[in-house]
């Protein structure tokens, strides 16, 4: 069956319960709050409107319309080659940490000004902090590697002059480091984020792609590599995804005590257990995995601290205490 002849596609199944993103996209609601997303409706066989899920177009106009329908979030747009994230996903992220937060906080999810997360490689998409301002109104650093790509970033706070408070915008000059001359050292953060290059190497980047073409039931052969966005820092550092968190966990015993939950996505089940085992060798007081399941797509929350429950217990008084 091709693209063109498949039904509405509907947001990923399995989706937190409070992402706003249940059930199937109202692609006519959508384009009525972002017209931009109407060229790119199309008819399927049954009459029904859908999307060309292959065209990086119609991908860009769908998350534009999302944020700006259920976020209110206007004049988000990323340069030509940018990850382009799916929005639905990326606010289960934030969801889950939400409840990582509450469970420390007995039971109560802690909001507002008083909480402040790293998100580290923020990309041109910005995509964590404007989702987590906009749910429950933590404040950000959003640190990258690419100035191009928090120029775009400061573009979009721009044109959300609401969020820009909230959020500030970091660049990390020394990519080999992850918060290193990164973080203050008088500076404490409430958690931090991150979603890790998947890939070492071009050719590992050239077969996840054909998956996903293969998924849309597209020929792999005739399609560009990069299709569906993302520059090389974006896809790819030396380790891949296992190698880029087991030096962001040896990296974060030197700010131990400035962070209450250090987070990342972890995509691929197998790099759990060499991850955990490089958590063992550190003095890590608690390791949480929270499974995230959208769909056919399995990824997962890897959580940790270094705080006992003394000093858990003493940073949200400290910081937590409007909460």
């Amino acid at each position: 069956m091709s693209t063109r002849s498949r039904p509405p596609r509907p947001a990923r199944a399995g989706l937190h319960p409070r992402n706003r993103h249940q059930g199937r996209y109202d692609l006519q609601a959508l384009a009525r709050a972002c017209p931009t997303l109407r060229p790119h409706i199309i008819r399927a066989a049954d009459g029904s409107s859908t999307l060309d899920f292959s065209q990086p177009a119609a991908v860009l106009a769908l998350n534009q319309a999302l944020l700006q329908e259920q976020y209110g979030i206007r004049g988000w747009t990323l340069p030509e080659g940018y990850l382009c994230p799916p929005v639905p996903g990326r606010a289960d992220y934030i969801h889950a940490l939400a409840d990582l937060l509450g469970a420390s906080h007995d039971g109560k999810i802690p909001t507002g000004d008083g909480l402040v997360g790293l998100d580290v490689g923020t990309g041109a998409n910005l995509i964590y902090p404007l989702l987590g301002r906009s749910e429950y109104g933590w404040r950000f650093v959003g640190s990258d590697i690419d100035q191009a790509a928090l120029a775009n970033a400061a573009q979009i706070l721009a044109a959300n002059p609401t969020l820009t408070v909230g959020i500030e915008l970091r660049h990390q000059s020394r990519p080999e480091h992850i918060f290193g001359g990164l973080v203050g050292a008088d500076e404490r953060f409430d958690f931090t984020l991150c979603n890790p290059p998947f890939h070492a190497d071009l050719a590992e980047a050239t077969r996840g792609s054909q998956r996903k073409w293969r998924n849309l039931g597209r020929d792999t052969d005739r399609q560009p590599l990069l299709n569906f966005g993302g520059r090389h820092n974006e896809l790819m550092c030396d380790g891949g995804e296992a190698g880029f968190l087991s030096r962001m966990i040896d990296q974060s015993a030197a700010i131990a005590g400035q962070v209450f939950w250090f987070t990342t996505l972890v995509s691929r089940a197998a790099n759990l257990p060499p991850l955990r085992a490089r958590l063992a060798t550190l003095p890590v007081r608690d390791v949480r995995v929270i499974p995230m399941g959208q769909g056919q797509k399995q990824s997962r929350l890897l959580a940790w601290t270094f705080l006992d429950k003394k000093q858990r217990r003493a940073w949200r008084r400290a910081r937590w205490p409007a909460c």
